[in-house]
């Protein structure tokens, strides 16, 4: 418990918490049965004007492959009736219009709602930001911002650490490279957005809220060009870098007029200018900051910043014309359950539709990518602040694939060398019973009748994997029964809505949140650490669906009476279809980048960011458990998927291996990245910068998966560094809960010497967090 009270006090922002304000109609196809083209290098796409709004993807198909679908509803009722709804959240919907889809609260795009309005959006390779009157060039336009390697700021070096890695890096704020703007936006512009969607957004800018007049943004993750729709404005083309020169240059297909411009930082970007009438109206540069255009212009206006000269000239142009508007994720397992192919495919609007798509992808796309993806690939690279390489794909969609799923991993201990181990030796058994005769009898009530979802949901799920572990494999059932009583005693609590902060349905964004944050006039936002405001959803539900799970495998029948409130915690975080109407398709996991982010509703100078990757890890195990154990098989099936893509994505950013090349060569030696934002990444926690927290945040909970996220190389790697007995935090002279965790995670490459500090007469339970038990680290060591 000590090591939960040390969290409570330290974790003053929280996890996914405030961040650094000032620093620098139909589906989309999610339903079983539909089919999923294999894309080609220059894919097709129905054509559809500026003007108008382009249609959502439409549905595809597998073919032969005769994949089950992974994103069929779970439910489409509303949530149960114990959890009242409340119309009164304390963040306001600031400039959304309206749309028959909930709003996306953990979304790349949030930035454009929240606060001031002006905090970066970062779609990768690119950032876009509204200037507000900003910069050397005094524009009212959206600003775009492309950084390169040397542009970087790193923190001090660390010589206790090998290697000496930097402590962080962060990438600049406000270089306004080049900016979309109009002569008629001044002070009175106002910033809006609609179509809000999973990997995208339309922002708008008009002069007044009256206007009819604008620039609309259709702002896509992976866009290969940022893409301003003009609508009878006067456009301006801005540089607050200064213009060195602009030249027009051949015209790459009809009706599709190009400029290149040169900046003083010596870059080169590509303007594409695309008049509604077709006619060529030149634009003229009148400073070194304005290239304007024609009064009562109307078209569309493309950005892409050219890194490789006359061959990459020749690659932008082939897709000029064409944009994306909108995009979804489709996908299914075989019929053994061991591969997974998704699918993210994109419709496109603009003058030149039948033209491929271009669109940046990241490593761990490129590393999943489907053979068939090999001809779409260019030599196009540009640098993002925080993942690595981005490569120019030339595709109207993405074919990605993941073999291997963890199929068989179920709740006792499990490796990728050695699958389950459900068997232990009679000496085991012996001390794992000794263990848990003392924690089973604990008071399951008190610690989990909490303040907080998070650490209630983390007792819940410690007291049923310790009488999972009595039950199957040390096979004392009379005591397994006597600790699931009252473990179901304790989370009827919970699934009456009877806990010191009941859950509410919020109708304002659409969403399970704790009513902490109402229970007073302050509305204190970092009440349980942001969850009324869409904080770390995912890691504060998972541990309660956790235990669901375990609960309902012991007791079948159990499950009658509260699967649709644990259903409902598994839409609130990762619904996966939009014919739930109550709540936005998979709210914290990224299916772009391949990881969840836990920051909700704060505004943020360095966007939305994500400090524990095991956690997160954690959400995905659990709703493969409930979805296994209540029958749901494609719930079950998306939980695999997802786990063996935060597999792929964890080893590319967030825990790295000396072999990494996706971080900086100077950042690696930290072993993890600590938090990682979209702008920066910095080698600490919400709570302290101990290495214990830093590297052990990554590692909680040591669950059957742990081994499956965690290579053994890794995590050798990561204790020669930090925790042997010569290393710079001797794992032996750690205080409290960390120390426990740090030699439950040692069971990962040493599993006798992990047992044996558990085993030991000399065992302190003040080793244990809150949501740890000896019983179970006992049973993780042995079966590792």
């Amino acid at each position: 418990m000590a090591f939960s009270r040390l969290k409570e006090r330290l974790r003053s922002g929280h996890r996914g918490f405030p961040g650094n304000t000032g620093s620098g109609a139909s589906h989309t196809g999610y339903n079983s049965g539909t089919n999923y083209p294999a894309p080609s290098p220059y894919g097709t796409s129905s054509a559809s004007s500026a003007a108008n709004p382009p249609p959502r993807p439409s549905p595809t198909t597998v073919g032969a492959e005769h994949l089950a679908d992974v994103f069929r509803a779970i439910d489409t009722r509303p949530p149960p009736r114990q959890i009242i709804n409340r119309s009164d959240h304390p963040a306001p919907r600031l400039g959304i219009a309206a749309q028959s889809n909930l709003i996306y609260t953990n979304r790349f795009y949030a930035n454009l709602f929240l606060g001031g309005q002006t905090q970066g959006v970062w779609t990768h390779p690119y950032s876009v930001s509204w200037s507000h009157g900003s910069g050397n060039a005094r524009s009212w336009g959206m600003s775009i911002s492309q950084i390169d390697d040397y542009q970087r700021a790193y923190g001090p070096q660390n010589p206790a650490i090998p290697g000496s890695p930097v402590q962080y890096f962060i990438n600049p704020l406000g270089i306004q490279s080049i900016i979309l703007s109009a002569t008629e936006l001044g002070d009175s512009t106002v910033l809006t957005t609609d179509r809000l969607e999973a990997f995208s957004v339309n922002a708008n800018l008009q002069p007044q809220a009256s206007s009819r007049s604008s620039i609309k943004f259709p702002l896509v993750q992976g866009m290969g060009f940022v893409t301003g729709v003009y609508t009878d404005l006067q456009p301006a083309i801005q540089s607050s870098v200064f213009f060195r020169n602009v030249v027009k240059s051949n015209s790459p297909h009809p009706g599709v007029f190009k400029y290149i411009a040169t900046l003083e930082d010596g870059k080169e970007w590509l303007i594409y200018a695309m008049p509604s009438d077709g006619q060529d109206q030149s634009f003229n540069l009148t400073s070194n900051t304005l290239l304007q255009g024609p009064r009562g212009w109307s078209g569309v206006i493309q950005i892409a910043r050219n890194p490789a000269g006359a061959p990459g000239n020749a690659v932008f142009d082939e897709s000029a014309g064409a944009y994306a508007a909108a995009a979804r994720v489709t996908g299914g397992v075989s019929t053994d359950g061991t591969t997974a192919t998704y699918y993210i495919s994109w419709s496109k609007a603009g003058s030149s539709t039948g033209r491929p798509l271009m669109m940046f992808a990241l490593p761990h796309h490129l590393s999943s990518f489907d053979s068939s993806m090999a001809g779409a690939i260019t030599n196009i690279c540009l640098t993002t602040t925080t993942k690595g390489k981005a490569t120019a794909v030339m595709a109207d969609s993405w074919t990605l694939v993941e073999s291997n799923l963890p199929k068989d991993m179920g709740f006792s201990p499990w490796s990728p060398a050695t699958g389950t181990v459900a068997h232990c030796s009679s000496n085991t058994i012996s001390a794992i019973l000794r263990a848990a005769s003392s924690e089973i009898n604990q008071d399951m009530g008190a610690q989990s009748n909490l303040n907080s979802m998070y650490y209630a949901g983390k007792a819940l799920s410690k007291f049923a994997t310790i009488v999972y572990t009595v039950n199957n494999i040390a096979n004392d059932t009379r005591l397994a029964q006597q600790g699931l009583s009252k473990l179901k005693a304790a989370f009827t609590l919970f699934t009456t809505n009877r806990q010191m902060f009941p859950l509410v349905y919020d109708t304002v964004w659409g969403g399970i949140v704790s009513s902490a944050s109402y229970r007073d006039k302050t509305n204190d936002a970092g009440a349980d650490f942001g969850n009324t405001h869409y904080n770390d959803h995912h890691f504060h539900y998972g541990y309660f669906i956790h235990a669901a799970a375990i609960v309902g495998h012991l007791d079948p029948a159990w499950l009658a009476e509260n699967k649709d409130w644990v259903n409902t915690l598994v839409r609130d975080v990762a619904n996966p279809s939009l014919n739930d109407n109550y709540f936005p398709f998979s709210r914290s996991f990224d299916w772009f980048h391949g990881h969840s982010f836990a920051k909700g509703l704060f505004e943020s100078g360095d966007s939305k960011d994500q400090e524990s990757t095991s956690e997160d890890a954690m959400f995905a195990y659990a709703m493969k458990m409930w979805g296994h154990v209540i029958g749901d098989a494609s719930m079950e099936a998306r939980g695999n998927l997802m786990l063996s893509i935060l597999k792929r994505s964890f080893q590319h950013y967030f825990l790295l291996e000396s072999d990494n090349t996706v971080q900086p060569a100077n950042f690696i030696g930290n072993k993890v990245t600590g938090i990682l934002f979209e702008n920066k990444i910095d080698h600490t926690t919400y709570f302290g910068g101990n290495f214990e927290y830093v590297q052990g945040i990554h590692m909680i909970p040591l669950m059957p998966f742990s081994a499956f996220i965690r290579s053994k190389r890794f995590v050798a790697e990561e204790w020669n560094a930090y925790f042997a007995e010569k290393a710079v935090t001797p794992a032996s002279k750690v205080a409290g809960g960390w120390k426990g965790l740090l030699y439950a995670n040692l069971a990962i490459i040493d599993p006798q010497a992990s047992f044996n500090f558990f085993a030991s007469d000399s065992f302190d339970p003040g080793w244990l967090d809150g949501g740890a038990s000896r019983t179970w680290y006992l049973a993780f060591a042995a079966g590792e």
